[in-house]
């Protein structure tokens, strides 16, 4: 049992934001909380974290008051047969190991458990766009080759999944499509499959899903805009969207902005309050999803259609659309700022 579960322990009173630089630091996915002779008090998940920022909570909130306080747990004793029954029962990817005292003794983990985890879920990016903002730089080379790091955006992109765990991908092409395609072939050089599919015209930001394959297995569908750079965990997104129970997932960023003025309230024409340089606080699209398989031939009936309209159709009719918030690295590389944004931090992100 590897000792570095040792480093995913974290007292009642850390914050959100110090429990997700331990989940991240230690790869494990999970932080335990422990009391000061290191008994069990609850457990927290990347999943749970993103639960409370939807709700509302900030970063700064204690991690007891998000914990699960009873979570499932194994003892030292049990044998390796029951503990991964109980993982493959429960759906689960970690279990804390306590002793007959209730001390935390370990972890044990899926990834330690089993062999790495391959997904079989078609991973479907969006690089048809014109990439008008970042002209002149786009005159000539589609946006998802323009180079960062030693190269292509979209190559990138594809690495992370690949690494992840992921193998099937959808390329969809418009603009500039030759050099997209023979840049990639048919992935073999990365030990994956690629297909394309290509846009005759514009269909919209949604549009292209409609001309996947109709033998695709019935699984959830990642779609991913080919000009985004980020650390976003794959295999913890798709997790998400499936213990969600959602038919959608819309990756979201939470986005901040200051009115640069005093900002005054009215009630009829009685002034109720003032207050200075207001911070107002929003989430906003990542431009990462992940979509039920079904939706697929709900968006080829209409051919050309956005994702926002999807996603809005989905919500009138009373359909779970879940939020995933990211708080790892984002960037979506749309205006040259952000290219050249992107240039100079790579190499400390990646």
């Amino acid at each position: 049992m590897a000792e570095h579960w040792r480093q995913s322990l974290i007292k009642p009173d850390v914050s959100l934001r110090q429990t997700i630089a331990v989940i991240d630091k230690t790869a494990l996915q999970i932080a335990l909380v422990v009391d000061d002779d290191n008994q069990l008090q609850g457990v927290v998940t990347d999943g749970d974290i993103r639960r409370a920022l939807i709700k509302g909570l900030s970063l700064e909130t204690r991690v007891d008051q998000v914990m699960n306080k009873h979570p499932r747990k194994v003892q030292i004793e049990d044998s390796v047969t029951t503990i991964k029954a109980i993982m493959q029962q429960n759906q689960l990817s970690q279990l804390p190991v306590v002793d007959r005292q209730g001390r935390v003794v370990g972890l044990k983990t899926l990834q330690s458990m089993f062999s790495r985890p391959t997904y079989n879920n078609p991973v479907f990016l969006l690089a048809g766009g014109l990439g008008s903002r970042l002209r002149p730089l786009t005159d000539h080379c589609p946006k998802p080759l323009l180079q960062i790091g030693g190269k292509p955006i979209l190559e990138t992109i594809i690495e992370q999944f690949v690494d992840a765990g992921f193998s099937q991908f959808f390329i969809a092409v418009h603009y500039l499509a030759d050099q997209i395609k023979d840049y990639f072939g048919d992935g073999r050089q990365w030990g994956v499959n690629i297909h394309y599919i290509e846009e005759q015209e514009p269909m919209g930001t949604a549009g292209a899903i409609g001309l996947l394959p109709d033998d695709l297995p019935e699984l959830p569908l990642l779609v991913m805009n080919g000009d985004i750079l980020t650390q976003v965990d794959f295999p913890r997104l798709l997790a998400f969207h499936q213990q969600e129970q959602a038919r959608a997932t819309l990756c979201v960023r939470q986005f901040e902005y200051q009115i640069p003025y005093g900002v005054v309230s009215l009630e009829r024409d009685k002034i109720t309050g003032i207050v200075e340089k207001p911070i107002h606080s929003c989430f906003s699209s990542a431009g990462i999803y992940v979509l039920d398989q079904s939706l697929v031939n709900q968006i080829r009936q209409q051919k050309r259609i956005d994702m926002p309209v999807l996603l809005n159709q989905l919500i009138e009719n009373d359909t779970k659309v879940a939020l995933f918030p990211i708080h790892e690295y984002w960037l979506d590389i749309g205006r040259e700022a952000d290219f050249l944004r992107a240039k100079g931090e790579f190499a400390h992100i990646f």
